[in-house]
């Protein structure tokens, strides 16, 4: 189902749970990112592949990584990032009481 396509959006990874680290975070989503991005790399090498994943700064560059060891585009691995401003937006109007959507 990836062959041929041109953009690949991957929200791909588990919530960070409470006491949970950032790095044990970055084990589970970057292994869960690693085999969707390398079956990018096999059926569609040319997609744009839209990361939606925590923590973004870490795997991003981890998959953009791979994509370099594999010959491919490292500038194809993109991190979206909205998502952790949605949840800090969340965060701030419940403890302030206010409308997070601001």
């Amino acid at each position: 189902c990836l062959t041929g396509c041109h953009l690949v959006l991957v929200p791909a990874g588990m919530p960070r749970k409470p006491g949970q680290t950032r790095d044990d975070l970055f084990k589970i989503n970057a292994d869960i990112a690693k085999g969707i991005v390398e079956a990018c790399a096999k059926y569609c090498p040319d997609a744009v592949l839209g990361m939606i994943v925590n923590p973004v700064n870490s795997v991003v560059p981890a998959m953009a990584e791979l994509y370099k060891k594999k010959g491919l585009d490292p500038l194809k691995i993109v991190g979206i990032s909205t998502l952790d401003v949605v949840r800090a937006n969340k965060f701030v109007g419940e403890e302030t009481g206010k409308n997070a959507t601001f």
